[in-house]
């Protein structure tokens, strides 16, 4: 059984060197994760052993691939805790499943004296998909504002529900650059008291924390598979069985039909209804043990343990005279530390970073509304996961603050607040 302590061994890229020697530090872990060797194994394992097309053969490969790719949508719904096995759908990714609602739910549901509500916060993935809805249908969009800590009260949330009345509240469970965490739960409940339908962008969270997604009771619950040790190519859509019923699929063709003749067709049950075509099926088994290496590991131990590495660092990368934290003190968010240099681009930042073998993001990670709103054009992203070490943190805030006074003016020193 894997091992919070011994569980960098398990995943072999991290073995590697760049640039020559340096040892890889890994710290981009918001915009994918790596992968454990069971995952690897389970992909490998799929192509070389029983590999078929499923839902479509009697044959003994079909069979195979068939039970266990279900098999996989069982784990998928132990993993976030949904009522129905056939209450999650596999789609390409988060995005997809994003894009799945808004073209099904969204186009069946919404008018053009309808408003969505959103945060500022949000993804491009769940800004876009509305934004183009809406440019067909003609329904307002509104977005919640982050408060100078970067949190939203829940009064705020309360009173916008409560003025604008959304068919839809669309929001993310952890922020990609702040990592700022919002209360799912209590959201949900409010918008549900207004009539608002939920969705709830927990790609951010599936990776750290359980979902629960009973608990949440969101109506709409996505996340992508790269995020929590799985591959890309799928993403989960939870879907409450009642609306997945009353939608009708996104996508036509085989695999989501009952039955088709000349004049029309019938749609096949969930959750094929919304799996049209030849499904992610290597990618499905390698998400089943990419959720069960996890659930082993415990959700709530990541979650402690990058928590304290992101501190970590965050307390070294403020007493770096010139580097500002954008974000919110740690305690209520993920392991995600975003930041900017007062005389370094970002992409400069994550440049020299790299030359010392940490990995990192730099630039506007998906949310330029947001990065308009707090008057930036770029952050540099470091986002710690379960492999990760205090050794890492430390290193990254010792070349933060070497880089800093590299593109300090000439003159000044590096100083050090108190």
């Amino acid at each position: 059984m894997p091992t919070l302590t011994h569980c960098r061994d398990d995943f072999p890229i991290l073995k590697r060197s760049v640039n020559d020697g340096t040892p890889l530090a890994f710290l981009d872990n918001a915009a994918s994760t790596q992968r454990p060797r069971s995952v690897i194994n389970a992909i490998s394992e799929c192509y070389e052993k029983y590999y078929a097309n499923v839902h479509r053969g009697i044959h003994t490969l079909s069979e195979e691939s068939t039970e266990r790719y279900e098999n996989s949508r069982k784990s998928v719904a132990t993993f976030i805790g949904a009522k129905h096995d056939h209450e999650v759908i596999y789609t390409a990714g988060a995005t997809a499943a994003i894009n799945t609602v808004a073209r099904s739910w969204g186009g069946q549901n919404l008018s053009s004296s309808d408003t969505v509500l959103l945060t500022i916060a949000e993804h491009h993935a769940n800004i876009v998909p509305w934004q183009q809805l809406a440019a067909e249908i003609g329904f307002k969009i509104e977005y919640l504002p982050l408060q100078d800590d970067f949190q939203i009260e829940t009064q705020t949330v309360r009173e916008a529900l409560e003025r604008h009345q959304p068919k839809l509240f669309a929001f993310t469970a952890a922020s990609n650059v702040l990592g700022t965490s919002f209360p799912v739960a209590d959201w949900t409940k409010l918008a549900h008291q207004q009539g608002s339908t939920v969705l709830v962008d927990a790609a951010q969270a599936a990776p750290h924390q359980p979902l629960k997604v009973q608990t949440w009771d969101a109506d709409f619950v996505v996340f992508s598979g790269h995020k929590v040790c799985g591959p890309t190519g799928i993403g989960v859509l939870h879907g409450k069985e009642d609306l997945l019923e009353q939608m009708p699929p996104f996508l036509g063709g085989g695999g989501m039909i009952n039955r088709v003749s000349t004049e029309g067709f019938t749609t096949a049950s969930l959750p094929d209804k919304f799996e049209a075509g030849t499904p992610p099926i290597a990618e499905a088994i390698a998400l089943q043990a990419a959720v069960e290496y996890l659930s082993e590991i415990g959700l709530a131990e990541i979650d402690e343990h990058e928590k304290k590495l992101a501190k970590r660092a965050e307390d070294g990368l403020r007493q770096i005279e010139g580097v500002t934290v954008i974000g919110p003190q740690t305690g209520n968010k993920t392991g995600i530390v975003s930041f900017v240099l007062s005389h370094a681009h970002a992409h400069d930042v994550a440049h020299s970073l790299s030359g010392r073998g940490i990995a990192v993001r730099a630039g506007h990670h998906c949310t330029m509304p947001l990065h308009h709103a707090l008057g930036l054009t770029a952050t540099t992203r470091a986002s710690f996961y379960l492999y990760n070490t205090l050794d890492e943190a430390e290193l990254l805030i010792q070349s933060v603050a070497d880089i800093q006074q590299k593109f300090a003016p000439q003159g000044r020193r590096r100083r050090h607040r108190n």
